[in-house]
């Protein structure tokens, strides 16, 4: 069969290897791919967005199976054009992914469905947020959040009240996030441990996957604005068993039910991002597909043919698939361009890969690279994820940052603590704490 993928990322340069992995899969396409995509299949020159464009391209092809990366395409629609041309597609509609398109729409969902989230006021103009502000009714710190896609950046915690008047100003007034900052959302800032939890759903049946946690910030510590993603860790012991029971009863089990009941039965992959607070576990958002870069150490630990279960949420026979994963823990650390997330150079050349991962259970997947005379160079902010496994904890960390050191391109930067903190929680393997 062939697969189309779409997407530029790290998150779909491993969805494409792990695809081509399938003895299932006879070619691979990428749109529009990036430079680590184009060694393992065929890159196709379409942007993401362009969904006339990649309509006739999987109709010329006779593209058997496209799956969508990102969230752009997702609420512009792409799956309900893809169908209504009879072309498969693995992905939720415009109305399920809604669920990430707005948050707005996402904590009305969580409110009609009893689904537990932070408190949180509607803003739909500038002078309300700032009277909501200064009324201070939510405390500080506060999160102020734009209502539609920002690339992951249009979270803001604001320690005071100067800084999330300024965040408000600088999406409502001066408009960086473009319509996403027609309307903010300022949500109670919760304290706690967060864990990202992804799971397969078919529309009615789901299958949860290994858990991860994301660094958004952008440098150690967590200290700085928030990205994409400067890296992502997954091991069995991020939740407790009890922690995934409760997640999957009082959070995956009513959106996925709430959403049939709505009328937009979610298919694809939904994440939700969690807050593991004093009070119990939250909900601190939705999105509709695999994260970035949550994707990378996931999908690493994966047993399965990715594309029987592909397969089977297009057929909606997901109750007959047993998912199976590897027991080691794996950890990704993202290397940036130096001054990332706000500009950066490009077209950087970048050695060592080969070296990275020649240091063994190394997979170096690319993001905002592209192909100059046969070599990658840097062509975004987010550059690669170095990707690496062992039977635990502290040796996962250990072999990612030998392998990190192997990689050059300049400028560059990344985190040097990724994964550190789950060496002191309890059921991590390898973690310092006793017991």
């Amino acid at each position: 069969m062939k697969v189309l993928v779409i997407g530029s990322g790290g998150r779909e340069h491993a969805l494409t290897w792990k695809i081509g992995r399938s003895s299932l899969v006879d070619k691979v396409f990428c749109a529009p791919g990036n430079g680590g995509t184009a060694s393992i299949a065929e890159n196709v020159s379409l942007a993401v967005d362009d969904l006339p464009g990649l309509i006739q391209f999987a109709l010329d092809r006779s593209i058997d199976l496209t799956v969508v990366g990102p969230e752009l395409p997702l609420v512009l629609g792409i799956v309900d054009r893809f169908q209504s041309h009879g072309l498969s597609v693995v992905g939720p509609t415009a109305a399920a992914a809604r669920l990430e398109g707005s948050k707005i729409f996402a904590k009305d969902f969580m409110k009609r469905h009893q689904v537990p989230t932070a408190a949180c006021e509607v803003c739909n103009s500038l002078e309300e947020a700032l009277g909501y502000i200064r009324r201070g009714d939510l405390g500080f710190p506060l999160v102020v959040k734009a209502d539609g896609l920002a690339a992951g950046k249009g979270v803001v915690i604001a320690e005071d009240r100067q800084q999330a008047e300024s965040a408000v100003e600088r999406m409502m007034r001066h408009r960086v996030f473009g319509e996403a900052g027609d309307r903010v959302l300022l949500e109670e800032c919760l304290r706690g441990r967060e864990a990202s939890f992804l799971v397969f759903s078919d529309g009615e049946h789901f299958l949860p996957m290994v858990p991860s946690q994301d660094h958004k910030r952008v440098f150690d510590q967590d200290r700085g604005p928030n990205t994409g993603g400067m890296g992502a860790w997954s091991a069995d012991g991020i939740l407790s068993s009890e922690e995934q029971r409760e997640v999957v009863q009082a959070i995956v089990r009513p959106t996925i039910r709430g959403m049939a009941a709505e009328g937009s039965p979610f298919r694809g992959v939904l994440y939700v991002g969690l807050m593991l607070a004093p009070g119990g576990i939250r909900v601190l958002e939705y999105n509709v597909r695999l994260g970035d870069p949550e994707a990378q150490p996931v999908l690493f630990r994966l047993e399965n043919d990715l594309v029987e279960v592909l397969q089977a949420i297009h057929r909606q026979t997901l109750d007959s698939v047993r998912l199976r994963w590897d027991s080691d823990c794996s950890v990704c650390v993202v290397m940036a361009s130096g001054g990332y997330p706000g500009k950066y150079p490009t077209g950087g050349p970048i050695q060592g890969v080969d070296e990275a991962e020649a240091v063994g259970q190394v997979k170096v997947f690319h993001a905002g690279t592209r192909l100059q005379d046969g070599q990658p160079v840097t062509a975004g902010g987010r550059v690669l994820g170095i990707t690496a496994r062992d039977t635990d904890l502290a040796s996962a960390i250990d072999r990612v940052y030998r392998a990190v050191r192997k990689v050059r391109f300049e400028p560059m930067h990344f985190r040097s603590d990724i994964g550190r903190q789950g060496l002191n929680w309890r059921g991590v393997p390898g973690n310092l704490q006793p017991g």
